[in-house]
């Protein structure tokens, strides 16, 4: 486990180094000036402008001016935004929380359906049951986010009544921000109102979670179908078989529990398609994240906050990543050799 560790902890560091290369490069792509683009500070005096200068090492070669950088986002300073002049890690501090709320609700919600529905297709291979979750699965994610979010509010929101439309919390309630994410921040509140508040938070969130859902949710049907046929061939299902135990006892003791094991190795390249399509979400629910924040940016051509915006969002799903093969590999000590680790 220890060189599985460090093999991730090395690809952990190379892949942020690329990606601040990457940032870094935009910088010199954008138009304007190199120095305003990387630091946001376009309405610096004389003064400030060669302290900026001085602080980036733009008069050293393009080698120092990076590690400059580097020591910058270390140092946790990604620059002031171009469009409100203030702190971006301040503005990714508030908004990343909201983020990783609903694209966590989202993925509870898309593996809480589609794992079930795809286990119920391999039991049912090739019947009628499983014919129709498969079609189910592929008009899923053929909707488009967008039009699927505009359906849902017109739907639940606008006709039904039954879900708001926009927003994270309604206004009525008063909720100090500790953590940044509601639920938490709802709970651990002293407000005698706390559980209308939770609930209120509740009603918002679900629809669309859910429809950010919808797509993960169809993928994950696929995936546990072809995992848990997979483990129903296997030669210890079979020997549980002719020792007498029932299908049932099969399935519940021994097929869902292996089955589930190779499913979590996919939920990290999952998680990065749902905060993709959760950018999209954002804006069309009003809800307060770094993907509204970032769509936004890009409207407004702020240049700092669109390479800061990019790295944040990267360096997370990549941490995804990492936790999620860490959590495989404690599940499945075979996933720790030098055919997964390396």
């Amino acid at each position: 486990m220890l060189i599985f560790t460090f093999r991730r902890l090395n690809l952990f560091i190379f892949t942020m180094l690329l990606l601040t290369l990457l940032s870094f490069s935009l910088s010199f792509l954008f138009p304007g000036d190199a120095i305003i683009n990387i630091s946001g500070a376009i309405n610096a005096t004389p003064s400030q402008l060669i302290e900026i200068q001085n602080a980036y090492k733009t008069d050293s070669n393009i080698f120092w001016q990076y590690i400059a950088y580097l020591s910058h986002i270390a140092n946790g300073d990604l620059g002031l935004s171009m469009a409100s002049q203030s702190k971006i890690s301040t503005e990714v501090l508030n908004l990343l929380p909201a983020t990783i709320e609903l694209s966590l609700v989202a993925l509870f919600i898309a593996m809480f359906i589609g794992i079930p529905l795809g286990f119920i297709a391999a039991i049912k291979h090739n019947k009628t049951a499983d014919n129709v979750i498969l079609s189910i699965s592929m008009l899923g994610y053929s909707i488009p986010v967008f039009w699927l979010g505009l359906l849902a509010i017109l739907t639940f929101s606008i006709s039904l009544g039954w879900f708001p439309s926009a927003g994270q919390i309604s206004l009525l309630f008063e909720i100090e921000l500790v953590t940044g994410i509601q639920f938490i921040d709802i709970l651990i509140s002293d407000s005698p109102y706390k559980w209308q508040a939770f609930a209120d938070a509740s009603a918002h969130v679900i629809l669309p979670a859910s429809v950010i859902a919808v797509a993960p949710a169809t993928i994950f049907i696929r995936l546990a179908r072809t995992s848990m046929i997979e483990v129903l061939e296997t030669s210890y299902i079979r020997a549980a078989s002719a020792k007498g135990l029932t299908f049932q006892q099969i399935i519940f003791r021994h097929a869902i529990r292996n089955a589930l094991i190779k499913i979590i190795r996919h939920v990290g390249l999952q998680f990065a398609n749902l905060v993709t399509i959760a950018m999209v979400t954002e804006v069309i629910f009003s809800w307060p994240g770094i993907g509204r924040w970032l769509i936004e940016s890009i409207y407004q051509r702020d240049y700092t906050a669109i390479q800061s915006g990019l790295l944040v969002l990267s360096c997370f799903i990549f941490v995804v990543h990492i936790l999620t093969d860490f959590i495989y590999a404690a599940l499945n000590p075979l996933a720790r050799g030098n055919k997964y680790g390396s």
